[in-house]
């Protein structure tokens, strides 16, 4: 092998990135499977590649044993004393089998095999480089669609990105230069497969470092962020340091570091609000752009109800009840909104009902007379029926007991009712 290989491996080395010994290692291994495939030979074999001149050696290790069973394995210690006198039983001994037309057949052999060694480690150099990206976000060109995928080409290998992890509404064109969050790198039979998002929360956490260089040197902290991709976001941030306002270090000079975001994702709503470790100032703020009056708490459901002003109550919950829904994302609440006249009709409703006594309930509905005027009737009544006499009387007389309940008559009329019935 002439010294022209030795400097192809080395340009292959600098272009490809594939390690010269990596390459000498499959070179010798592809020898080693060609001299036994094309010699009919299944005897041990050792390669040796001469760095320097290019020249290759084909080499038969044989055991030194005391007697030979099989001659392409073994050697008897007499022959070894032979070559060596320092041999003893059980080394190891190569004889150069070098044929002299290890020729074409052997070459193209071993041409296979370097090719299929040199396509596995580039591809392992490939998912090495591109395993160091996963969960970062890149910047590739559009290269073609299908109906499963959008494939988008970041250099050295082509990322897919499906349907789900796509913008809604968004329109992408050949060469068209996008920037996407790569979710996950696979090294598959087939080479690695990278799949990416346009759509991923964490694609605008990284758009941000990158805009915002307080966030990138962790002086500004992105807390959460809630995202509806194509229509809407909102981010909370707080800072660690009290002299820099973290919604203002995000807007940026007239709001030049926000467009940017924004005109990456293409016209993408965006909310900046301040986060608190105050869970009221930090839903009221997260509810921007609507004010907040109140906010009550639930622990026990982990939701609050939140009050604001009635002609802001649509605001508060936003289109199709999107302000809403991702200030409760946001959070992590529960959020309920009501507006201030609500809220106060359901406080007085309460102050209402809490009101009526529980004393002024009889079989569970309310009665007009005090209930001292029932327990009186009912002490009038307790004698008579007890006398045996006028039992019957007033069992055999419903209506009679219905008066006396009701408080209707008065003792004279009772004595005079029972003279007139005897």
């Amino acid at each position: 092998m002439s010294k022209e290989l030795l400097n192809a491996l080395d340009d292959l080395e600098t272009e490809k990135g594939i390690s010269k010994e990596l390459v000498l290692d499959a070179l010798e291994a592809a020898l080693v499977s060609a001299y036994k495939r094309n010699y009919s030979q299944a005897q041990n074999v050792e390669v040796e590649f001469n760095h320097k001149t290019g020249k290759i050696s084909v080499y038969a290790v044989k055991d030194v044993v005391e007697t030979v069973y099989d001659s392409r394995l073994e050697v008897s210690l007499e022959e070894a004393v032979k070559i060596n006198s320092a041999y003893e039983i059980g080394d190891k001994i190569r004889f150069e089998v070098t044929p002299k037309n290890f020729g074409r057949i052997a070459a193209q052999t071993a041409k296979q095999v370097i090719m299929q060694r040199m396509r596995e480690a580039e591809r392992n150099i490939i998912y090495n480089e591109f395993i160091a990206y996963e969960n970062d976000i890149m910047q590739g060109i559009v290269e073609r669609q299908d109906n499963r995928y959008i494939y988008v080409n970041l250099g050295k290998i082509e990322a897919v990105l499906s349907k789900q992890e796509q913008i809604p509404n968004e329109v992408y064109k050949a060469h068209d230069r996008i920037k996407v969050y790569v979710t996950k790198v696979e090294n598959t039979s087939k080479g690695p497969q990278i799949f990416v998002s346009r759509s991923h929360p964490d694609l605008l956490k990284r758009l941000f470092e990158q805009e915002v260089p307080e966030i990138y040197d962790g002086v500004v902290e992105i807390v959460s962020i809630a995202r509806e991709a194509g229509d809407r976001a909102k981010v909370a941030v707080v800072s660690r340091d009290e002299h820099i306002d973290p919604v203002g270090t995000c807007v940026g000079p007239k709001g030049q570091r926000v467009q940017a975001i924004v005109n990456e994702l293409k016209g993408e709503n965006m909310d900046i609000v301040e986060w608190s470790e105050d869970p009221s100032t930090y839903i009221a703020n997260a509810l921007n752009p609507a004010k907040v009056i109140d906010v009550v708490f639930n622990e026990q459901t982990n939701s609050c109800l939140v009050v604001v002003p009635d002609y802001q109550l649509s605001l508060a919950i936003g289109k199709r009840g999107q302000n809403a829904r991702l200030a409760a994302k946001l959070t992590g609440f529960k959020i309920d909104i009501k507006s201030e006249s609500d809220m106060i009709a359901a406080e007085e409703a309460e102050e209402e009902v809490g009101l009526v006594s529980t004393d002024d309930l009889v079989d569970g509905a309310l009665v007009d007379e005090p209930i001292e005027a029932i327990v009186d009737a009912e002490e009038v009544v307790a004698p008579l029926v007890e006398d045996p006499e006028v039992e019957e009387t007033l069992v055999a007389d419903d209506e009679t007991i219905e008066e006396l309940l009701n408080g209707d008559e008065t003792d004279e009329e009772l004595e005079e009712q029972d003279t007139t019935e005897d």
